[in-house]
C-alpha cells in the first residue's frame, strides 16, 4: 500500500468526547454502505452503548459493519453487549485475545493501539480518543483532554483501504481476492478543501518508526516553533537530540505533558528527562487540569498531526499506532490557538529551579538513560512480535426455526 501525501482534504478538530462522539455516532447513522471502526478500548459504559446502537442500527439497514478491539484494551464485554451487535449482523474482530493467567493478562506488547473511523468510505476519523465515558466532562476530576480530527477528500480512501486491508491480512488464510470481493467504494474522492495529508502507520514488520521519523523530520526542518502535546512522554535518544538541536538554533520548543496523569509512572518517566531538556531551553508546561490522553504537535505554520501514537517506548516500538500529517495553515493555527490555551489558562511551567536533586544522581541517571533510550529499539525487537491476527466473534447460535433476519448482513 503506498504511502503519498494527497491534496484536497479537509480537517476538523474535536476536541474530547463532546465533540468527538456526537460526530461519530451522527456519521454512523447516515451510513448507507460500509463502517470500519478500531479501538483500542471500548467499554460498556454510556459511550459504549450508544456506539453499540449506532453500529447494530447501521448494520440493520444493510451495511457492512465491522470494529476491530484490541484484546488487551477492552477484555471485560459481556458476552451479551458482544452477541447483540453480532447478531445484528455486525462483524466482531479481537486482535490478541489472550487468556487470562491467575487473573492477569500477559498480552502486554504488540497492541492495536489505533483510533480509526472510515464511513461510506467518504468521511473518516482519526485520533486518540477511546469509546469510553471517561473522555467526557462528567466523568470527573479523572476524564481526560484528548483530540481527534475529522477528515474529508482523498485522504479518506487511503484510511479506509488500510483498515479494510488489516481486516483481511488478519484473517487466517488471507488471500488478496477476499479483499477484491469487499463492496466497492468511489476509486478517487473529489476535493474537499485545501490540506495535503499523509496517513501514517506503525507496525511491526516493515513499518517500525515511520511516525516517528516524521515527526524527527518535521523537528529538522521547524524554524520558528514546535509545540507538541503529548500524554505518555518518553521518546528516543534521536527524538530527543532533533527537539535539542531546534531549540539550540532558536527554535521556540514548547512541550504540554501530563501534571495530573493518570498513571504517576507516567510524570516520574518524563520528569527524568526534564534536566536535559530544560538545559537545551526547551519549555515544559504541565497540564493540570486533568489528564492529558492527547498526542498532538504543531510546528511553524503549517504542518500539523493528530493520532494515537504516544512518544514513548510502547508506541513508538512495540504498538500499532495511526497518524495522519496535515499540512494546512488554517488546521495549524486552530490547533496551536487551542495548545495555547492550554499554557495559558491549564498549565504550570517547570523551571529549572523546581528540580530539586542532586547534581550526582542526576549524572548516574543522565548515563543509564542514554544508553536506554539509544538501545531500546533493538530491546524492542526481542520481545514477541506477533503477527496481526484477529479473532472472528461468530453470532450466537439460535434455536431451530428462528428468525434469522439481518444474521448474515454484510456478510
Amino acid at each position: 500500500m503506498a504511502r503519498q501525501w494527497t491534496d484536497g482534504n479537509k480537517f476538523t478538530l474535536l476536541e474530547n468526547g463532546e465533540a468527538f462522539y456526537p460526530r461519530v455516532f451522527e456519521v454512523i447513522a447516515a451510513a448507507r454502505h460500509e463502517v470500519l471502526l478500531e479501538t483500542f478500548i471500548l467499554y460498556e459504559d454510556k459511550v459504549g452503548l450508544q456506539l453499540q446502537a449506532a453500529l447494530v442500527a447501521a448494520a440493520q439497514r444493510g451495511a457492512q459493519v465491522d470494529i476491530t478491539i484490541d484484546g488487551f484494551g477492552s477484555p471485560d464485554l459481556s458476552e451479551e453487549f458482544i452477541a447483540t451487535l453480532t447478531t445484528a449482523g455486525v462483524r466482531v474482530h479481537i486482535f490478541d485475545p489472550a487468556t487470562k493467567l491467575f487473573g492477569q493478562r500477559l498480552n502486554w506488547f504488540r497492541r492495536l493501539h489505533r483510533k480509526l473511523v472510515a464511513v461510506d468510505g467518504v468521511i473518516a476519523f482519526i485520533g486518540g480518543i477511546n469509546y469510553s465515558a471517561d473522555h467526557l466532562a462528567d466523568f470527573g476530576p479523572e476524564a481526560k483532554q484528548d483530540y481527534a480530527v475529522e477528515a474529508e477528500g482523498p485522504i479518506v480512501a487511503c484510511i479506509r483501504d488500510f483498515m479494510r486491508t488489516a481486516i483481511e491480512k488478519g484473517k487466517p488464510g488471507w488471500r488478496w481476492p477476499h479483499w477484491r470481493r469487499t463492496r466497492p467504494v468511489p476509486a478517487a474522492l473529489p476535493r474537499a478543501g485545501d490540506a495535503r495529508a499523509l496517513f501514517v502507520w506503525r507496525d511491526n514488520r516493515r513499518h517500525t518508526n515511520d511516525i516517528e521519523r516524521h515527526y524527527r523530520l518535521a523537528i529538522r526542518l521547524a524554524r520558528r516553533r514546535v509545540m507538541i502535546a503529548n500524554a505518555y512522554f518518553f521518546p528516543g535518544y534521536r527524538f530527543l537530540k532533533e527537539l535539542r538541536k531546534a531549540a539550540r538554533r532558536g527554535v521556540e520548543v514548547s512541550l504540554i505533558l501530563q501534571g495530573n496523569p493518570d498513571l504517576p509512572i507516567v510524570q516520574t518517566a518524563a520528569a527524568m528527562l526534564y534536566h536535559h531538556l530544560l538545559r537545551a531551553n526547551i519549555h515544559i508546561y504541565e497540564y493540570l487540569e486533568r489528564p492529558l490522553h492527547g498526542k498532538v504537535a504543531v510546528v511553524d505554520e503549517d504542518w500539523a498531526t493528530v493520532g494515537s501514537s504516544n512518544l514513548d517506548p510502547l508506541s513508538l516500538s512495540l504498538n500499532l499506532e495511526a497518524n495522519v500529517f496535515i499540512l494546512d495553515r488554517g488546521f495549524n493555527q486552530q490547533l496551536a490557538d487551542n495548545l495555547e490555551g492550554l499554557i495559558k489558562h491549564s498549565c504550570r511551567k517547570v523551571e529549572a529551579a523546581d528540580l530539586r536533586e542532586s547534581s550526582l544522581w542526576r549524572l548516574v541517571r543522565s548515563f543509564f538513560l542514554f544508553h536506554f533510550l539509544r538501545r531500546f529499539p533493538t530491546w524492542a525487537g526481542w520481545l514477541p512480535a506477533h503477527g496481526p491476527r484477529l479473532t472472528s466473534v461468530p453470532p450466537p447460535a439460535l434455536p431451530e426455526g428462528a428468525d434469522r433476519v439481518n444474521r448474515t448482513a454484510g456478510s
